[in-house]
């Protein structure tokens, strides 16, 4: 049996989109840079590529090092808070995340703070920290010195810092608190939401100018909780809400029948929820709710 390019280029696409969403927080832009990368791949001279994989993700990076470049300026011009798009990731979409390690980073928090990076830095960061490259292999595929690598993930660490959920959250835990959030709100009861929230919770929304959303997270329980009592009041009638394994962890949907109205991931500190991120954008909502069944 002859395996064709496009057939051994399969078995690398799961890890090639892995990466390109980790570079770029776009499901959408993965997937188009992972196809851009097989056009490369089915184009080359296949007997200068002695290591496939590795050459495949060289491609990937330097083509998401493009797109980040150009994504900085759109994202600064963004309406509102700019969140990365949700992957729903019980079917392995973004690899195994079977450890909290695994799972803090593909997780919103770590995708949020990994704004904060370079294209360079967040490059050096996710290839070290995702996929456990060395700084010698980083060098090879950013064609940089291995000094530089080291200096570079030294900057990356610094900027992002250590989560402040890492750890502190068991899986167990998450998917209680969810669960509880999921029926105060099918049952409208905001006292029980209140006494889910953190005091100094953030809501932050991300709805693109698309959608009505809040254009600054919104910081307090107190302001959190009006907030909620007020989108209930305006926009939750006749919806449903299900629970769903997002970027590593347990998190809400919303819906209106087949329409998926938003996906709110949670960060839990201390046995209550600390952070909220709602993608109400319909255009990240996209690939999930293909990955969900009703695309």
């Amino acid at each position: 049996m002859t395996i064709t390019t496009a057939d051994e280029f399969e078995t690398y696409r799961p890890r090639l989109f892995g990466l390109a969403y980790r570079m770029l927080g776009s499901a959408d832009e993965a997937e188009d840079t992972v196809q851009d990368a097989y056009l490369r791949f089915s184009g080359a001279d296949r007997s200068g590529i002695e290591h496939p994989a590795a050459w495949l993700a060289k491609v990937v990076t330097n083509l998401c090092l493009t797109r980040l470049t150009s994504a900085r300026a759109r994202r600064e011009r963004y309406v509102g808070p700019w969140l990365p798009e949700p992957v729903a990731t019980s079917d392995g979409t973004l690899g195994p995340l079977e450890s909290a390690e695994q799972r803090d980073a593909v997780s919103m928090a770590m995708l949020v703070l990994l704004e904060r990076l370079t294209p360079t830095e967040r490059a050096v960061y996710v290839l070290r920290e995702a996929f456990a490259y060395g700084h010698r292999e980083i060098a090879g595929v950013l064609d940089l010195t291995e000094a530089n690598c080291r200096q570079l993930y030294r900057r990356a660490v610094q900027r992002v810092g250590e989560p402040r959920s890492r750890f502190e959250s068991t899986p167990e835990r998450q998917e209680e608190l969810v669960a509880s959030f999921v029926a105060a709100a099918r049952d409208g009861d905001l006292g029980r939401l209140e006494k889910l929230l953190a005091a100094d919770v953030i809501w932050s929304s991300d709805g693109g100018g698309k959608v009505s959303a809040a254009r600054r997270p919104i910081e307090g329980r107190e302001k959190v909780s009006r907030f909620l009592a007020g989108a209930t009041r305006t926009f939750l009638t006749g919806v449903d809400f299900t629970t769903v394994e997002i970027n590593g962890t347990d998190a809400l949907a919303v819906w209106a029948g087949d329409t998926l109205l938003s996906v709110v991931a949670f960060e839990v500190r201390e046995g209550l929820i600390g952070h909220a991120w709602a993608v109400v954008n319909p255009e990240k909502l996209g690939f999930v709710r293909g990955q969900l069944g009703r695309g």
